[in-house]
C-alpha cells in the first residue's frame, strides 16, 4: 500500500469522491503543510495555521496508479481558483499535492503543466514536499457516510456537485 496526500478544499467533499475509486483502500481527513503541531479543525478553518485541509489516501498501486489518482484529483477540483474551493475560502482551502518522492513530484508538475497548456490558464495547485499529516477529529472521518443529508446540502450549496 502507498499513501498520497491531497489538499482539495473541503476534505469532506474530496474524500467522498476519492474513496469510491477502485484501488483506494482508505481515505483519512486531516491537515498538512503547516509547521504547527497537531492543529485542530477550528484553528485550520479559521486560518490560524499554515495547514490545508488534506486527505491521506491509502491505495493499492496494483489497482490504481499515482498518475491516475492525481488525474482524478485534478479533475475533481477547480484548479483555476487561487482563493480556495467553491464556497470555502482562505488558504486552508487552497489546493496542494504533497509529494513523497521525486517521481511523485515530477508527475504532479507534469499534469499541472499539461492542464495549463491545454486551458491556456494558470493552475493554482501547489506541489510541496510532504512533511506531516495530522488526522482531523473523528466526526470529520467519513462525514459523507455519517451525515448524508448535511453532506448533500454542502455539495449543493458549494456548487461542487455540478463538477462531479
Amino acid at each position: 500500500m502507498k499513501n498520497a496526500y491531497l489538499a482539495g478544499g473541503c476534505f469532506w467533499c474530496i474524500a467522498s469522491f476519492i474513496s469510491e475509486l477502485n484501488g483506494v483502500i482508505d481515505v483519512v481527513s486531516g491537515f498538512s503543510g503547516g509547521d504547527e503541531v497537531d492543529p485542530t479543525y477550528e484553528e485550520v478553518k479559521n486560518q490560524e495555521t499554515n495547514h490545508r485541509e488534506t486527505i491521506k489516501v491509502v491505495y493499492d498501486e496494483k489497482k490504481i496508479s499515482y498518475k491516475e489518482l492525481v488525474a482524478f484529483f485534478i479533475d475533481s477540483v477547480d484548479p483555476f481558483d487561487d482563493g480556495g474551493q467553491y464556497i470555502d475560502r482562505g488558504y486552508s482551502y487552497t489546493l496542494a499535492i504533497y509529494y513523497n518522492d521525486e517521481a511523485e513530484k515530477e508527475e504532479a508538475i507534469r499534469q499541472i503543466k499539461e492542464l495549463e497548456e491545454k486551458a491556456k490558464a494558470k493552475v493554482y495547485i501547489a506541489v510541496e514536499k510532504f512533511k506531516e499529516f495530522y488526522e482531523a477529529e473523528e466526526y470529520h472521518q467519513d462525514y459523507h457516510l455519517k451525515n448524508p443529508e448535511a453532506f448533500k446540502e454542502e455539495l449543493e450549496k458549494s456548487g461542487r456537485n455540478k463538477k462531479m
